[in-house]
């Protein structure tokens, strides 16, 4: 076992307009260094918002480096921030501006999963935000469990794609892994972060989910977003299809997830089952034209698609 306590570790967060959550998820995120030892320092790389986010940042005592919102990129833009302080660290965690630690002790709770000198990504709990509606509220409890687990490649077997499911919301990686394996695609649509869990386990590393460590962050997404959102997770899978030919498809967690969300809202909130029947069709029809993406005019990927960045 590896001396948690030696780990030396440095907090990444993007920014953009980050607004009123920002601020609560800043001072959160100040309370959880300070609360830290490990912890050295928190880099916010703005992405010239327009707000007063540069200056919650700077007020929580982060280190800010401001770029242009052209430039931003998922994957790319946290490599090159990963690359100004990987010499400085031993372990890096990422967080979403919108994501809001739930306790002080959640980044010390996250670190120390890389006690063991097998994990190479751990990533923490997600809880719905408190205006979370109730499908946003069943998403949190159906991916993110009450129990902590840590998978490898003799997990896929019986965890399939859920072997190399993780989340750069709150997530953290090993540096000398993150370099051995070349970090995160520099240009893809999405799931930057399952696609280096995925380089990850088949090169013989870990992933860990550590349950007590968590955030409050969800989503309450419209129909035509969740639309959106599974038309670029279909072009992620196009594009990473050896992600799927190592661990499997999304299809029969899909099924586990249609089949839970209508027991969750059977008990909870019935009025809520047409509106789930929108949305999961949504998603299907979504998800099946991302991965026929290549079939389909420019202008038609452009409007599908959430990020619409990615097309320029």
């Amino acid at each position: 076992m590896v001396d948690n306590n030696a780990l030396r570790t440095k907090v990444i967060v993007p920014t953009y307009n980050g607004g009123q959550v920002w601020k609560v998820s800043a001072q959160a995120l100040a309370r959880a260094w300070a609360a830290t030892p490990q912890v050295s320092g928190v880099l916010v790389v703005d992405s010239s918002s327009h707000d007063d986010t540069v200056a919650v940042a700077s007020a929580g005592g982060f280190t800010v480096q401001v770029i242009d919102s052209r430039d931003f990129d998922h994957a790319g833009t946290r490599n090159r921030a990963c690359a100004t302080v990987m010499s400085e660290a031993d372990i890096v965690v990422f967080l979403t501006q919108d994501a809001i630690l739930a306790s002080d002790a959640s980044l010390r709770k996250l670190i120390h999963a890389f006690a063991d000198p097998g994990v190479a990504v751990a990533y923490g709990r997600q809880l719905p935000h408190t205006d979370a509606n109730p499908l946003a509220a069943h998403a949190r409890s159906f991916n993110y469990r009450e129990h902590s687990y840590v998978s490898g490649k003799e997990s896929k077997q019986t965890m399939g794609l859920k072997t190399v499911f993780t989340s750069n919301s709150f997530a953290a990686y090993r540096v000398s892994v993150f370099q051995e394996l070349g970090g995160f695609p520099e240009k893809n649509i999405l799931s930057e972060d399952m696609y280096f869990a995925a380089k990850a386990v088949l090169a013989g590393h870990k992933v860990a989910y550590v349950a007590d460590a968590a955030v409050l962050h969800s989503h309450n997404y419209t129909p035509v977003e969740e639309f959106r959102r599974y038309f670029d997770i279909g072009v992620f899978h196009h594009d990473e299809a050896w992600i799927a030919q190592a661990f499997g498809g999304a299809g029969g967690e899909g099924k586990r997830f249609v089949f839970s969300e209508l027991r969750y809202l059977l008990k909870r909130a019935p009025a809520w089952i047409p509106r789930a029947c929108l949305h999961n069709g949504l998603k299907i029809l979504g998800y099946k034209l991302g991965k026929n993406y290549t079939r389909l005019p420019m202008a038609l990927r452009r409007w599908f698609s959430m990020h619409k960045k990615y097309w320029q």
